[in-house]
């Protein structure tokens, strides 16, 4: 297959370019994302209610339903010029191997230190919190990637950092735990001793690996007893999907930059931030009629919240300590299978990925993690990326779509997420490399379980 001599192997915008907006695609949506609700009154969350848990700007940033575009302060952009623009690369060895008439790009967002895009989210709510003289913040981190880009920006602005590591990936990844404390953060695996909600989930749950759900509950009640701390989130808030629309407006400048228009637009989906964040602009087109795109959400089949979850409102975290959000969900009470090697281990997804999908506008597939892991390798065979176990779950995808145009003809054109590299994720693929990687798949039975755990909430 001849590379197109207009289309350069890599597309990179000039730092001119960059966006300096966010874009914010609940304004545009018809149907807005349920509001969060206080689990007590079951009355959507105040302002002043989400401020004791938040940040003051991120409280007015998640609740904002109707600016389009929102400003990139100064100093974060400063920050992501560091990293930024990211590229937009043309797959030209992979379409050649495949022999596929199929064009595939791929937006590459580990092009930094911390190796994914969460760096994206993480500098923003550090600033924020740093704006609001605040002395450090707490989160939660399931394969590390977030934990990661939140100790890189805390560092960065002075802030004091500490992290819940879901216990398999604290234990699977060594190395990825040293990087956050090489940053200066404090890791501490979930569900832990030290917290009232880690000793419950422990009493409960003996020898349970944990969840992101557990370790949510540990950084909220650690944020809340502390003065001067807030909690973060990396993914699912509408906030968090707010920042990351800067990987979808790059990707649509990129595209727009050679007149290129994507047929179908690929992302991993495990919270749904990076996937949101990817598809934004371009559901914004599809939103406003502007446009036509095939969507597609690709989840671990261990853990399949949008193929087989209920449109329920649930608790964001194990503990039941946080407002509930309306979402596709297996239960807060869902502890996904340890075996699951990426980090799409959410029992819920994002209210604004989970209202699109629920109305219509984008599918979802969930794949077993031995595909995955094949696709991964092939990648990395074939592209020179050794890319991340959640990232491969788009890869998985975008292969098999390219599959079918060789067998029907159509000249498609691809755009996936490659969210980031899989250097920390070698345990994972040693297993895959000796053949013990298994595929777990929950039955009817086990996502009951979860269920029978969703909170009563009167349809309005």
């Amino acid at each position: 297959m001849k590379q197109d001599k207009k289309i350069p192997y890599k597309i990179y915008l000039e730092e001119q370019e960059m966006p300096k907006k966010w874009y914010n695609v609940r304004a545009d949506m018809k149907v807005k994302p349920a509001p969060l609700l206080n689990p007590g009154t079951l009355q959507p969350m105040t302002a002043e209610e989400l401020g004791a848990v938040f940040c003051d700007e991120l409280v007015q940033q998640e609740l904002d339903n109707d600016n389009a575009y929102i400003d990139i302060p100064q100093e974060i952009l400063d920050f992501y010029k560091m990293y930024r623009p990211a590229p937009l690369v043309r797959a030209y060895c992979l379409e050649e191997k495949l022999q596929t008439p199929a064009k595939i790009y791929y937006k590459f967002e580990g092009n930094n230190t911390s190796g994914s895009h969460k760096l994206n989210s993480a500098i923003a709510q550090a600033y924020y919190a740093k704006k609001q003289g605040l002395k450090g913040v707490t989160t939660e981190t399931g394969a590390g990637q977030w934990g990661t880009a939140l100790s890189m920006a805390c560092a960065y602005l002075g802030l004091d950092c500490e992290v819940y590591m879901v216990k398999v990936s604290y234990e699977q990844k060594p190395f990825r735990r040293e990087v956050m404390r090489t940053y200066g953060a404090s890791v501490t695996p979930s569900p832990s001793t030290t917290t009232e909600i880690g000793k419950k989930i422990l009493a409960e749950h003996p020898g349970t690996t944990g969840s992101l759900g557990c370790a949510i509950s540990e950084a909220v009640e650690a944020a809340v007893s502390k003065e001067g701390y807030r909690y973060v989130l990396g993914s699912v808030l509408n906030q968090v999907l707010l920042h990351q629309s800067i990987i979808g407006m790059e990707t649509k400048a990129a595209l727009d930059k050679y007149g290129i228009e994507p047929d179908i637009i690929i992302g991993c989906a495990g919270g749904g931030s990076n996937l949101g964040g990817l598809i934004s602009p371009f559901m914004g087109e599809k939103l406003r009629g502007e446009k036509d795109y095939q969507i597609i959400a690709v989840e671990p089949a261990s853990c399949p919240s949008l193929t087989r979850g209920k449109f329920a409102y649930d608790f964001c975290d194990t503990g039941m300590v946080t407002p509930l959000a309306k979402m596709y969900t297996l239960g807060s009470g869902f502890i996904p299978s340890p075996n699951h090697a990426g980090g799409l281990r959410y029992h819920g997804m994002s209210p604004v990925v989970s209202q699109l999908y629920h109305d219509g506008l984008m599918e979802a597939r969930a794949v077993e993690q031995t595909a995955v892991f094949e696709a991964a390798e092939q990648f990395a065979r074939i592209e020179g990326i050794l890319p991340a176990p959640e990232s491969s779950h788009a890869i998985r995808v975008a292969i098999d779509e390219a599959l079918k145009c060789k067998e029907t003809g159509e000249e498609k054109t691809i755009v996936f997420g490659l969210t980031g590299t899989g250097y920390f994720d070698m345990v994972a693929y040693e297993k895959f490399n000796n053949g013990v990687m298994s595929d777990y798949i929950p039955t009817d039975e086990d996502l009951q379980i979860g269920f029978n755990g969703l909170p009563d909430v009167p349809e309005k």
